[in-house]
C-alpha cells in the first residue's frame, strides 16, 4: 500500500516577498517533510533582490539542495510549468529542469500543456506536444526522473484529455501530477479521476477550493494558482487519502494556497487524517 507524504508548493509565500530559502525554513517551520520549488530560465528583478521564491537556472542547483538539508526537507519535485504547445519555449525549459531536478535529488518535474498558440489546430497542438514531450524524456530517462503531466489547461481538463497527452510518448518516466482542485474547477469528479490515474501517479498537488469559487468558477476555467486552507473548501481529504493509500507506490502531497497561515492549517487538517 502507498504512503501519504505532506509537503507544500512554495507558491505559499509568493506574497510574502521572500526568497526560496526562506520559504522553506517556514514550511519546515510549519510542519511540513517536503517542498516543491519553482524554477525559471534566465533573470528576473524580484527573484534577484530575494523578493520572490522561484530559483533561476541558471543558479547553481546546489542552493536549492542546500536549504533543503540546512531545514530538514526533501524536494517532491520542481514545479516547471510551462506550454508543452509551444516547443520554442518548453524544449530547453523541461531539459534544463530535468537536468537540475537530478543535481538535487528531486524525483519529479511537473508541467502541463499550457496556453496554446492560436492559430494551431488541436491536431497540430498534440503533434507539437508529443516533439516536445520526447525530447524531455530523451533527457529524463538516463536520469530517472519523472515528468508530471497536471490537468490545468485546454486539453488536459478532462480525463479523456489528459490520458491522450499522457500517451503521445510510449515512456516509463511520463506520469500524472494530479490537481485535485484543477480537476473539480473543469467540472470533473475529481475522485473517480484520481481512481482512473493512480498507477501513472508521480505526484500530487493537493489543491483545495473555497465554496465561493466553486459557486463563481466550476466548469467556467480549467484551472487555479493556489487554492484556500485543505479542508476549508469542497475536496474531501479522507476520500482522497483512501485512493492514494491503494496505490502501489508512495506520493507526496505537495499543497498549494495562497497563504503562510493557509498552509499552516492545511498540514494541521492532512495530518489530522493520516
Amino acid at each position: 500500500m502507498g504512503t501519504v507524504h505532506l509537503g507544500i508548493n512554495l507558491e505559499f509565500v509568493r506574497h510574502e516577498d521572500k526568497p526560496m530559502e526562506w520559504g522553506v525554513a517556514k514550511a519546515a517551520e510549519l510542519g511540513y517533510d517536503y517542498v516543491e520549488p519553482m524554477v525559471h530560465l534566465g533573470r528576473e528583478l524580484l527573484s534577484e533582490a530575494g523578493y520572490f521564491h522561484s530559483v533561476s537556472m541558471l543558479d547553481d542547483p546546489l542552493r536549492i539542495k542546500r536549504a533543503c538539508e540546512k531545514y530538514g526537507v526533501k524536494c517532491s519535485g520542481l514545479s516547471a510549468h510551462c506550454p508543452l504547445c509551444k516547443p520554442e519555449i518548453s524544449v530547453e525549459y523541461l531539459k534544463q529542469a530535468i537536468r537540475f531536478a537530478a543535481e538535487i535529488g528531486a524525483p519529479v518535474v511537473n508541467s502541463d500543456e499550457g496556453p496554446k498558440p492560436d492559430w494551431t489546430s488541436e491536431e497540430e497542438d498534440h503533434v507539437l506536444m508529443r516533439y516536445t514531450l520526447g525530447e524531455a524524456a530523451r533527457v529524463a530517462e538516463p536520469r530517472n526522473i519523472l515528468i508530471g503531466i497536471e490537468p490545468h489547461q485546454q486539453y488536459s481538463k478532462t480525463p479523456d484529455g489528459l490520458d491522450r497527452i499522457h500517451a503521445l510518448v510510449d515512456s516509463p518516466v511520463i506520469g500524472i501530477n494530479f490537481d485535485t482542485g484543477n480537476s473539480y474547477l473543469g467540472g470533473e469528479n475529481p475522485y473517480d479521476w484520481l481512481e482512473r490515474v493512480k498507477d501513472r501517479l508521480v505526484h500530487l498537488h493537493a489543491k483545495d477550493i473555497a465554496m465561493e469559487q466553486s459557486e463563481a468558477e466550476r466548469g467556467k476555467v480549467t484551472g487555479t494558482p493556489v487554492g484556500c486552507a485543505c479542508g476549508d473548501g469542497v475536496i474531501d481529504w479522507a476520500k482522497t487519502i483512501a485512493i492514494c493509500k491503494t496505490m502501489k507506490n508512495d506520493v507526496v502531497f505537495s499543497v498549494e494556497c495562497g497563504t503562510v497561515e493557509q498552509a499552516g492549517r492545511s498540514v494541521e487538517h492532512l495530518r489530522g487524517l493520516l
